[in-house]
């Protein structure tokens, strides 16, 4: 039976799946257990073949296989479709974060926008689209290219992607012959050799592209920086070494590198130039003591072709050169993340192929690059056509009050309908 888009989406909202952001599970919403659980159910309910993936303590992704018409070892396509589970935290949020709240054709909640909305399409058109063995296909007059029906489908519910990529980068173990002996699978009704007897012809990644096909983005490396001073009592604060101040230092050094990005930096075609930020600070131990530590997290975005390692490299060294802080110590950590950038080199195909699909259903469909970071960078990496699709906008994701268009919401299901019924 044909799953509903909004009632799909509600419960998915309703199951948090908030991302710890490369810390511990510490708080009950935290971690994608929930909404793993419930899309196994609907895997089961379907007869969809399954397995479950150790990404990381209490974290799996879900994979999931749809067959098509003719077996891909006969020869039919295999589609990869991606689409994570996790979301952003959810503090400030003025809507409430897992109610799932529908209100003026809209559907609000943590993840509706990213990127539950677009899982839902995908598990609804599914829904649709699969059928048990002797039924006729559910429309005759979409058969893909060489008249081979419906492909099949392997649908990957990954793992943390807000923070690190991983999930996607552990899915490619899932049809490498030589990693998959290090898989940690945690249950199932399937095995990686059945779920891929060859690597996919293309894959899917799910975020929220207003029906454009995204073909190239940024890669990305994240880090922390330390400043060490000396601790002193605040009536005497000439004793003691401000690490708070030195890291001011080091702020207004990396803002200027930022500026001298956006200004010179070679500018990618469809993506833009690079950029690089201070998104979170810490410092100090109490209001009557000269803080000995401060720490920043950074975010560097590199173009497609530049390496995240080149990134970090030339922004330690330019702090080096331009902060002045005196007696601190400035110390860099080793990335916590870093993810190359999605390059078009070899997804035109698969871009065209889309871009037509989404124009004949009245969008405009364009071939563009963006400035964040997706799963997609990872399965690129080992020879898959990836590209990046599906409804929602970017300007939605992450927001206070997040949602997504209903109407965006089932166009997006009509779309990967027509897609696992072969019409690419």
């Amino acid at each position: 039976m044909a799953l509903d888009p909004v009632e799909t989406l509600q419960l998915l909202i309703q199951a948090p799946s908030v991302n710890p952001m490369g810390r511990p599970l510490t708080e009950a919403v935290q971690g994608e257990g929930r909404v793993t659980d419930l899309l196994q159910k609907i895997c089961e309910q379907h007869g969809w073949p399954w397995l479950r993936q150790r990404v990381h303590p209490e974290r799996e992704n879900l994979v999931a296989l749809v067959a098509g018409d003719l077996p891909v070892e006969e020869g039919g396509e295999l589609l990869l479709w991606d689409v994570h589970q996790d979301t952003v935290p959810v503090e400030g949020m003025t809507v409430a974060p897992f109610g799932g709240e529908v209100r003026d054709r809209r559907v609000y909640g943590r993840g509706a926008c990213d990127v539950k909305g677009a899982m839902a399409a995908m598990v609804c058109a599914l829904s649709r689209a699969s059928k048990t063995a002797g039924e006729p296909s559910p429309s005759p007059a979409l058969q893909g290219r060489g008249n081979n029906g419906r492909p099949t489908v392997v649908i990957a519910f990954t793992a943390n992607e807000e923070c690190g990529f991983t999930g996607a980068r552990a899915l490619c173990d899932l049809w490498d012959s030589e990693r998959r002996a290090g898989v940690k699978i945690t249950g199932g009704t399937t095995t990686p050799e059945r779920l891929f007897p060859r690597p996919p012809d293309a894959a899917i990644v799910a975020e929220p592209t207003e029906f454009h096909v995204v073909v190239a983005h940024h890669g990305v490396v994240r880090w922390r920086c330390h400043t060490h001073g000396r601790a002193a009592h605040t009536s005497r604060p000439d004793q003691g070494i401000n690490a708070i101040y030195a890291m001011a230092e080091v702020i207004r050094s990396i803002e200027g590198y930022h500026k001298w990005l956006r200004e010179t930096a070679p500018e990618h075609p469809l993506c833009g130039r690079p950029s690089a930020c201070v998104s979170t600070i810490h410092g100090g131990v109490g209001v009557n003591t000269v803080p000995e530590r401060a720490t920043i997290e950074i975010d560097r975005r590199c173009s497609p072709q530049y390496l995240p390692a080149d990134g970090y490299r030339q922004l330690v060294e330019h702090i080096a050169a331009n902060a002045d802080v005196g007696d601190c110590r400035i110390e860099h950590d080793p990335p916590f993340m870093d993810s190359n950038g999605l390059s078009d080199k070899n997804n035109r195909e698969l871009a065209e192929r889309v871009a037509t699909l989404a124009r004949a259903m009245g969008r405009e469909g364009k071939l563009v690059g963006v400035p964040y970071g997706t799963d997609a960078a990872a399965i690129s990496a080992v020879g898959v056509p990836t590209i990046v699709f599906g409804p929602g906008a970017i300007a939605q994701a992450h927001t206070a009050d997040e949602f997504i268009e209903i109407k965006e919401l089932e166009l997006g299901a009509d779309v990967f309908y027509r897609i696992a019924c072969g019409e690419l």
